[in-house]
């Protein structure tokens, strides 16, 4: 069964609760600091939410049960939802998640659910931005890397200095944007 919309109607297929815990744990997993940009800035959301509409559909019900999960592991603890922890908390609660500590997870167990969620965090940092993560080349210029180019010349290919130039802009440009 289909997650309702956003009010805004951006939602491919993560309603705005969910969307606004994965955007939280997300950019724990890949925070922002100064001059660099985390999971918020390269739109990991709306990278997840996107994958989750397409090719990683079949993962709906894991995320829908991990999310369900983490919020009962989080009340059972802490009393709050995770959105509402502070930042230390919320990397406590990551940090049991991925050693396998958080209770009240059945499937997908704590581990995958983290592995899964950590997974698709780089995927949208690092991925092309056609699949609508890695916006404005955030991930790619966090660590240098030029992206598509039409031609290299032979200076570039000998030189030792990291290549300046930026990455072709292309199809990333249609892809639709979550906001948030």
């Amino acid at each position: 069964m289909p997650r309702p919309r956003t009010p805004r109607g951006t939602a491919a297929a993560i309603n705005d609760e969910d969307a606004a815990t994965v955007a939280a744990f997300t950019e724990r997993l890949m925070p922002d600091a100064p001059d660099k940009p985390g999971a918020r800035d390269a739109g990991v959301l709306n990278y997840i939410d996107l994958a989750l509409a397409g090719a990683y559909s079949d993962l709906q019900d894991f995320y829908r049960r991990g999310l369900s999960s983490l919020e009962g592991y989080c009340r059972n603890t802490y009393k709050e939802s995770f959105v509402r922890l502070d930042p230390a908390r919320q990397d406590a609660v990551i940090t049991a998640l991925e050693q396998g500590k958080a209770t009240g997870f059945t499937w997908p167990t704590a581990q995958a659910f983290f592995n899964t969620v950590r997974t698709h965090t780089m995927e949208g940092m690092f991925a092309d931005p056609i699949y609508g993560g890695n916006k404005d080349f955030a991930g790619w210029r966090l660590i240098g890397f030029p992206g598509a180019q039409p031609a290299f010349s032979a200076a570039d290919m000998k030189s030792k200095e990291a290549f300046t130039g930026a990455p072709i802009i292309g199809l990333q440009a249609q892809a639709p944007m979550r906001r948030g």
